[in-house]
This record gives structure tokens, C-alpha cells and sequence, in this order.
């Protein structure tokens, strides 16, 4: 019987785990570490937050990317973006040094018991755990425009579904959504020649200003701080007291978690964009369908007047939606038993526990409880501590079983080494 499971090797697995290895927890962690970014973001993207708020968090606060960029022999600098493929090669470096051996098995199932969970790995491996933490990333929450659903995956895909967009090379690609995927997308596809153009429902593209000079004088930096979510007072409360967020009503809650850090593009793609790509703000997909060599798209703009278009493939950037519906992996019983919010999201304890005991989420799931923080990497090092407090205190105390090393420092459960995939 383990104290803790985590599902997830993210940003927000990973964190847990290094957290929950230096307080004794018997422990297992699994998943592909760092999957989303090296199986899902193509290649030439870069971060859209700053390399000092894009940390994995372990207690010792050691393993930070600047750390690793030092090691790499390269900086990382205030307002100058990191590439995703450093930032992934940053949380296997994370992994080695900071967590217990991370188990790549993918979990299939988890359902309650009378002592806790049975969680099940994809051959079939059953394991017993008091607790589990759910740190699933974005994956199973994919969000798709209702008129394009049901398309061939020839015809239509998500961003997510991209780690390399050669395929496209030579022909007309339309990117659906005005946030810095469907941007940043839309960019790389000019850039290898593919003809592309990008719809958003907003009137117009936002574009997110240059960052401020780290240094600044006090005045500057007063009405103006810094944040792991960009410049001023109201982006430094949704980034630095997530803990304080939870405690506002639960309609400001779910209005600001839907609205605020809504779409925009990050201010080193806007000239990338704009020189190469055709944009057609203001418009909506309300119909599409399949036509040789591809599909045709029925437009509205915000005006009401119609238009069509035929495109070669349609990549829809268009986010995430956190439901507990989406939760797969948990049997219906146990998904069933969950508390939600108003948006379909599960309803958390300031601990990050839902409301079945012991079990716990992580990442873009509990936005609507901690705020917008928790939609980036920023926010991991806040659940991380404040996560494992909660186990800590479900468990009932401090584990007193003896720990080994972690490669690295810290601590880890003398469980057995689990099997790599």
C-alpha cells in the first residue's frame, strides 16, 4: 500500500513527487515525463512565460531552469523566450535530480476502495495507494468548435496533435483561434511554406506588450510589479496568492478563470504573423464539410454576413475545457461521486483535494478553484507544497518509514524501484 500515487510526470507531476520524496512519502510517480512538451508542441516553439517563472519546484528550490541553462552553457534572461525543446530537456533533467524513478507506464484506471484506490496501469498491474494525486496535463481535455467535430483526423486536428507540422509543407492550412497556439502555429507553418491564414472570433488579434525591464526604479516596480503572469497588480494576485484567490466567491472565481489572460499572442511572433499570414478576425465557423481536396468552411462574421471557404486542413487552436466528464481514466462510480463547479470542473479543497477523500488534482483543472496561474507552470510550485500538506494531513501524520536519496538530494521512500517503460 503506497501513501501516494501521482499520475503525471509534467511540470505538475514532477513537482508533486520531488515535494512528497522529501516529506517520506511512499511513493510512485507515472507517466511519459515532460509528454505534452516533447510529443505535442512542434518543433521551433518557444515558452510564452519567462524563463524565471517556468520552474519545476522542488523543496530545496535547486533544480531551477536557470540552473539547468548554466549547466547547458546558455542563459536564461529576462524577455528573451526559451525554446520548448530546452524547456522539455529542463524537466528530464528535473526528473533525474529531483524525483524517485519515474515509472512511463500509462494508468488506464483508478477506482475507490474501502482503504483507498486500485490503480491500474495499461498491462494490467494493479497497485494500492491511500491517496492519488491526478496531475493529467491538458491531453484529455481537448476542446474542439462543434461545427468541426466529427471531420476526419485528415481534415481537421488540434494543436495539441502536432509535434511536427513538415506534412503540411506546400499546402493551405487554416488555424482556427487568436491565442498564442494558433499564433505561434500559424507562424511555423508560413515559415516552411504552407499557405495559412487564421480565423478568431475577436474583432481583432491582441498582442501581449515587451515585457518590462527586470530592473526598474521602486516607483516603477511598485505600480507595476512583476509576475510569473506578466506586469501589474492584478496578474501578481491571480500568480502569487492562489491560496487567497480560492477564498472569493465562486462566480468571480469561475467569471475570472474563463476571462482573464484571455487570447493573445506573445510580442516576439506578432511581426512573424503579421507579414506572413492572411488573418480574418471577427469570423466564426458555423458550418463545415468535406469537398474533394478537402473541406469547406461556412463563415459568419460578427456582423452576421456570410461567407465560404475551402482549405486543405483545419488545425483548431482553440484551448482546453477542464470537465470532470473528461476524467476517462476514473471509474464512472468514482467520477460520478465528484462534487463540481458550475463550469463542470471538480470542486477542490484549499488543499487541492476533491471531494472524494484522498484523492487529489493538479494543473489545468483546478483553474477555476486557484485561478489562472494553475494554466501555467508557474502555479506548480504552489500546488506542489500546498498538495502534499494535504496528503500529508489525510494520511494522518508524518510517515516515519526510513527514505534513501533522491539522484541528486532530497529524499525518497525506500519503496521498491518501480519498472521503466
Amino acid at each position: 500500500m503506497y501513501d501516494l500515487l501521482v499520475v503525471g510526470a509534467g511540470p505538475y507531476g514532477l513537482s508533486i513527487a520531488s515535494h512528497a520524496a522529501a516529506a517520506g512519502l511512499n511513493l510512485r510517480v507515472f507517466g511519459r515525463p515532460m509528454a505534452s512538451w516533447r510529443d505535442h508542441m512542434p518543433s521551433g516553439m518557444f515558452l510564452k512565460s519567462e524563463p524565471w517563472a517556468s520552474n519545476l519546484s522542488d523543496p530545496s528550490g535547486r533544480w531551477k531552469l536557470e540552473a539547468y541553462c548554466a549547466e547547458q552553457g546558455m542563459m536564461a534572461r529576462h524577455a528573451e523566450p526559451i525554446p520548448v525543446a530546452t524547456f522539455a530537456s529542463y524537466g528530464l533533467w528535473f526528473a533525474r535530480n529531483a524525483v524517485p524513478a519515474v515509472d512511463e507506464r500509462t494508468i488506464t484506471r483508478v477506482s475507490s476502495g474501502p482503504d483507498g484506490f486500485t490503480v491500474v496501469t495499461e498491462d494490467g498491474e494493479a497497485l494500492q495507494a491511500r491517496t492519488v494525486a491526478l496531475a493529467i496535463g491538458v491531453m484529455p481535455f481537448i476542446e474542439v468548435p462543434a461545427a468541426l467535430r466529427g471531420l476526419h483526423p485528415t481534415l481537421v486536428t488540434h494543436s495539441s496533435h502536432h509535434s511536427d507540422l513538415g506534412g503540411f509543407q506546400g499546402k493551405d492550412v487554416t488555424v482556427i483561434g487568436g491565442g498564442q497556439a494558433a499564433l505561434e502555429t500559424a507562424a511555423l507553418l508560413a515559415e516552411q511554406g504552407t499557405r495559412v491564414r487564421v480565423l478568431a472570433r475577436a474583432d481583432r488579434l491582441r498582442w501581449n506588450d515587451v515585457p518590462p525591464a527586470w530592473e526598474r526604479s521602486r516607483w516603477q516596480s511598485f505600480r507595476s510589479p512583476h509576475s510569473g503572469l506578466g506586469p501589474g497588480w492584478r496578474n501578481w494576485f491571480y500568480s502569487e496568492r492562489p491560496g487567497l484567490f480560492r477564498r472569493l466567491p465562486e462566480a468571480t472565481r469561475s467569471r475570472v478563470a474563463a476571462t482573464a489572460l484571455g487570447p493573445a499572442g506573445a510580442w516576439w511572433v506578432r511581426d512573424r504573423v503579421e507579414r506572413a499570414v492572411d488573418l480574418l478576425p471577427g469570423h466564426e465557423v458555423t458550418a463545415a464539410a468535406a469537398v474533394p481536396g478537402g473541406l469547406r468552411l461556412d463563415l459568419t462574421d460578427n456582423a452576421g454576413a456570410r461567407r465560404s471557404l475551402e482549405t486543405e486542413h483545419v488545425i483548431a487552436a482553440t484551448g482546453f475545457k477542464a470537465h470532470r466528464d473528461r476524467l476517462g481514466l476514473l471509474s464512472a462510480e468514482l467520477r460520478g461521486s465528484l462534487a463540481a463547479l458550475p463550469d463542470g470542473s471538480p470542486a477542490l479543497g484549499h488543499t487541492f483535494e476533491s471531494s472524494h477523500d484522498g484523492l487529489f488534482f493538479a494543473g489545468l483543472v483546478t483553474a477555476s478553484g486557484f485561478g489562472p496561474a494553475m494554466r501555467f507552470v508557474h502555479g506548480a510550485t504552489f500546488t506542489a507544497a500546498t498538495l502534499v500538506q494535504g496528503v500529508r494531513r489525510r494520511l494522518g501524520a508524518t510517515p516515519v518509514r526510513g527514505t534513501v536519496p533522491v539522484p541528486g538530494g532530497g529524499s525518497r521512500s525506500g519503496a521498491p524501484s518501480p519498472v521503466r517503460g
